[in-house]
């Protein structure tokens, strides 16, 4: 990377407006399967959970369910996390806290969910030994440790059965708070308390589900009961000294409908309870919990309570349009629980009190300073793997952790990881692309092809996974992070386009667009091009241009992925090889707008490592055409993440019944430096590259709507592309 082009791409990464504001931005991520010994079928599930860390700082240790192992990270050097191995700790571990060198484990080694049982471990982190056990008498949840070390607290959930008369409550044995006492610093099982928590709540009183615990400096515990929708603390005695429902909200500007594949923020849902999962203290009189809901509430945020239950703050559905802004909206979960807030903490970072919301399903976590627990203001939102369920501040190390649980081995997906965060004198580098600052909010996600104008903006389509909204974004690249400053929805006869999987999208000179469709046929929908006027219609069929019949008849799913003009040419990439072409050899096709002619040239990709190998992208500049090479390979697994171009003289389409001349190709970037320089794992659909007059080059990747995927999109420049590699 020459030197220009690493400061453009600097100043695109770059969300801060001073050098000398601190924020955290991520440094590292760590694959878990990284823990599992030599030899190890590293192709079974691994699930990072809970996570805490040492008295130092140097160690995190995580709950891994799947493996039924307590894992351990060496964070000494925290840009560069290193493996300490998995620990069997006889049980599936559901939670873990830790003080000094010591571990303590909750563990479920329950039969059923009529018989459950489960038992509190001990851990030796250095020497990875378990030193001792506690039988529980129930199934533990969460667990905490008090903050002088006295003792530990168990949240005993004894969990329903989801399937048994549709989840409902009561379900016995009731749950219950276990409070274990430590002597000299190891579990004194002798001095256990079992704390009542029957007949609190007004919702299935006898049959409380405590799900999260949190010990404060005067000993009191805060638990929440999730399902039960109420709150309890309890002090170092083990008495209850108050409780209180948890309360409901009503939710204004949101989207509370699933599968239809739009993004539409105009319903509401009143009276939503609130359901906590987390819940954290901030100081000795407050706490913050992260509602995500179970049973049948969710309110999509966050909320401060004093401990005599009196609401502080709400979140409303304040989080939840932040998170729609930066493209992290799970559209697919949109009649559940929105963006699922399920994990908070709280620190203090350089004299500010802070709290961390992890949102699961959207993949991201919200800092917030808390320096007035009555007005919190959102800070930042931190890209993160996918699922987040635990994070760990370090304050002393200006650290922060997140474990994200969802391993995505069996669909080809990314691993599971962990991410650290450091907090830094720097601009924050996320995100890079957002619809903040627009009048009306905007939510967006799967993002495709691009194009540039000659204003020096950008406009790219979202693909299929929003088959009921398909739309055009216009970018203001000039801005950190960059802008989405309007939106054109694409129409036909009156309403949203539908059957069409926008992957590319071209201007035709005189304020529209030319898009194109990669098609599907065994969903029919057709491959195709679509001319598509400035106000965003199709004007019915004069609008559609079909493929030939030469091409329908060698055609497959991997289609059009791009689409450029040339003159009255239009361009397409192929992805992948049809059913005539020769192996690791694509067209690049050609459609002649007055003549009404196709024809194509053939293009040669890499031979994958792993997987396939196809086209994302073309694009036309001076006197070359650009294209991205790329496999479907995520994290350490990706290879080939590249931009070629060809020469334009190069693309002289032959006939479709005839043989096809091969094109050359000439390196222009690796974007894999590029995709690595966030500390995050390398995403794998690189889709989208636009080139403005100056000849500077951006590429944009595909979040695949936070479907199965941890949300983030990277939008960066890459600099002059005349400069070349």
């Amino acid at each position: 990377m020459n030197r220009a082009s690493a400061l453009a791409m600097v100043a695109i990464l770059t969300a801060g407006s001073a050098a000398a504001e601190m924020n955290f931005n991520r440094i590292a991520s760590f694959p878990v399967i990284r823990n599992m010994a030599n030899g190890e079928d590293t192709n079974r599930e691994s699930s990072p959970e809970i996570i805490a860390a040492t008295a130092d700082g140097n160690t995190l240790v995580y709950t891994d369910s799947p493996l039924g192992a307590v894992g351990l990270i060496d964070i000494t050097d925290p840009m560069h996390p290193a493996p300490l191995g998995n620990i069997n700790i006889g049980g599936e571990p559901t939670s873990v806290a830790v003080l000094g060198n010591t571990a303590f484990v909750g563990v479920n080694t329950s039969e059923s969910y009529t018989d459950p049982s489960g038992k509190l471990v001990a851990l030796d982190v250095a020497t990875k030994k378990i030193i001792a056990s506690c039988e529980l008498g129930g199934q533990p949840d969460s667990i905490a440790a008090a903050p002088d070390g006295s003792f530990i607290s168990v949240a005993i959930e004894n969990e329903r059965d989801e399937d048994l008369n549709d989840g409902l409550i009561p379900q016995l044995p009731a749950g219950s708070l276990a409070m274990i006492g430590l002597a000299a610093g190891g579990l004194d099982c002798a001095n256990m308390k079992n704390v009542d928590l029957t007949g609190l709540a007004q919702i299935a009183g006898s049959d409380p589900e405590p799900e999260f615990v949190d010990i404060n400096s005067l000993g009191e515990t805060v638990i929440t009961l999730q399902e039960n929708n109420h709150i309890a603390v309890v002090n170092s005695q083990g008495k209850v000294i108050s409780h209180f429902s948890a309360g409901s909200v009503d939710l204004e500007g949101i989207d509370a409908t699933d599968e239809r594949g739009s993004l539409i923020f105009d319903e509401s849902q009143k009276g939503r309870l609130r359901e906590p999962d987390a819940v954290k203290w901030i100081d000795d009189s407050h706490f913050a919990t992260a509602n995500e809901g179970d049973y049948e509430g969710g309110s999509r945020g966050w909320t401060i309570f004093a401990k005599d239950g009196a609401e502080i703050y709400d979140s409303g559905s304040a989080f939840e349009h932040a998170i729609i802004q930066v493209g992290h909206y799970p559209d697919k979960r949109s009649d559940s629980k929105g963006v699922e807030p399920e994990s908070v903490t709280a620190a203090t970072f350089g004299g500010t009190p802070m709290i961390f919301v992890g949102a699961e399903r959207a993949s991201i976590v919200g800092v917030y300073d808390a320096t007035d627990p009555v007005k919190p203001v959102l800070k930042q939102l931190l890209p993160s793997g996918v699922g987040p369920e635990g994070y760990v501040a370090i304050p002393e190390r200006n650290l922060l952790v997140s474990a994200n649980e969802k391993d995505l081995i069996e669909d080809g997906g990314p691993r599971a990881h962990v991410m650290i965060y450091e907090y830094q004198q720097a601009p924050a580098t996320y995100p890079h692309l957002t619809s903040a600052g627009t009048s009306a909010l905007i939510g967006w996600g799967a993002m495709s092809g691009m194009v540039a104008d000659d204003d020096g903006m950008i406009w790219a389509v979202n693909d299929s996974f929003y088959g009921f909204q398909p739309s055009i974004f216009k970018i203001d690249p000039s801005q950190t992070p960059a802008q989405i400053t309007d939106v054109i929805r694409i129409t036909r006869n009156g309403a949203p386009a539908q059957k069409i999987d926008l992957e590319g999208i071209a201007l035709d000179g005189n304020g529209g667009f030319y898009v194109a469709s990669e098609g599907r046929t065994d969903r029919l929908i057709p491959h195709a091009i679509y001319h598509v006027q400035p106000d965003g219609a199709i004007k019915d069929r004069k609008g559609e241009i079909g493929l030939p019949p030469e091409l329908m008849a060698v055609e497959k799913r991997f289609g059009f992925e791009g689409i450029a003009r040339i003159g009255n040419t239009l361009w397409m990439a192929v992805q992948r090889e049809w059913k005539d072409d020769p192996e690791h050899q694509v067209k690049l096709v050609a459609y002649d707008l007055e003549s009404k002619e196709w024809g194509a040239v053939h293009y040669p990709k890499a031979a994958p490592d792993t997987g396939w190998v196809g086209l994302s992208e073309i694009t036309a500049f001076g006197e070359h055409v650009y294209v991205i090479e790329r496999d479907n390979q995520h994290d350490d697994r990706a290879v080939t993440k590249k931009v070629y171009r060809i020469p334009l003289s190069e693309m002289k389409p032959a006939p479709l019944d005839g043989d096809l001349p091969i094109v050359s190709k000439e390196l222009v970037r690796d974007l894999l430096p590029d995709l690595k320089s966030t500390g995050g794992y390398v995403l794998d659909k690189i889709e989208g590259m636009a080139i403005l007059p100056s000849g500077e080059g951006f590429v944009i990747s595909d979040n695949d709507g936070v479907d199965d995927s941890s949300g983030e999109t990277m939008f960066w420049s890459i600099g002059n592309i005349s400069e070349g590699s």
